[in-house]
């Protein structure tokens, strides 16, 4: 089998890792249909408004390790992991693969194409592209995680952290750290543009799938985490 037939199998073999619809599975392992309750959502946030922290977290936690788990194997099994430095080629191929499971996530087969807003898998995915995307994964979680403790909304942690990702990948190119490339800055940049696109383009596509949550944001009418009603979300189905 060539490469071209090798990357389009973990293409595939990803959106099918990615498709897997762990909070539906735990909340149906509790009695719960998810997309009765909350916002409806199959994800992490829903499954912690629904059913709490521990189910939360589990979730979060299964939906990265799905996003990394393909990734990880496919840069293992090609060669890319571990390369300071990729041809443009073998980048597109790699990042195909973890958009494969972000696509799989927020559109599942096994529930219909209604799936989650694929941040947990976005960054299971980004960060078993080692090295030359997890530092910037790592940043845009640390931004999550000061703007969700900052403002208590995940909707607006989730915009943030979706737009560093790609900030921080053109910084740290520029930079060099990112690359073993010792050309000038704007030669590293050039030579990142399929990490740009396609960092810039997942973070639109997060950014979108949350729109209705933003324009609750703008009403005052998003829940926010730790509010009492944001633990009753299941009393409204809008929420």
């Amino acid at each position: 089998m060539n490469d071209e037939l090798k990357w389009l199998a973990f293409i595939a073999l990803a959106y099918l890792i990615g498709a897997i619809p762990f909070g539906l599975i735990i909340a149906r392992s509790k009695g719960v249909d998810l997309r009765a309750h909350g916002s409806g959502n199959i994800g992490a946030t829903n499954v912690l408004r629904t059913l709490g922290k521990k189910a939360g977290i589990l979730c979060f936690t299964l939906d990265a390790l799905k996003g990394a788990l393909p990734v990880a194997l496919s840069g293992a099994v090609m060669g890319v992991m571990g390369r300071g430095e990729l041809a443009p080629i073998d980048a597109l191929w790699w990042l195909a693969v973890a958009m494969a499971t972000v696509l799989g996530h927020m559109f599942t087969i096994f529930a219909r194409l209604r799936g989650g807003k694929g941040v947990a898998t976005a960054f299971g995915a980004l960060c078993a592209m080692w090295p030359v995307v997890t530092p910037a994964a790592i940043a845009a979680l640390i931004a999550w995680y000061l703007t969700l403790k900052l403002t208590r909304y995940v909707s607006v942690a989730s915009c943030v952290a979706a737009l560093v990702l790609p900030a921080c990948v053109l910084a740290l190119r520029a930079s060099g750290l990112m690359t073993n490339n010792q050309t000038t800055p704007g030669d590293r940049i050039a030579s990142a543009w399929p990490f740009l696109a396609v960092t810039s383009a997942l973070a639109a596509l997060v950014i979108y799938k949350h729109r209705a949550n933003l324009a609750r944001v703008r009403a005052g009418t998003e829940h926010r985490v730790g509010n009492r009603a944001h633990k009753r979300a299941d009393a409204d189905p809008k929420t």
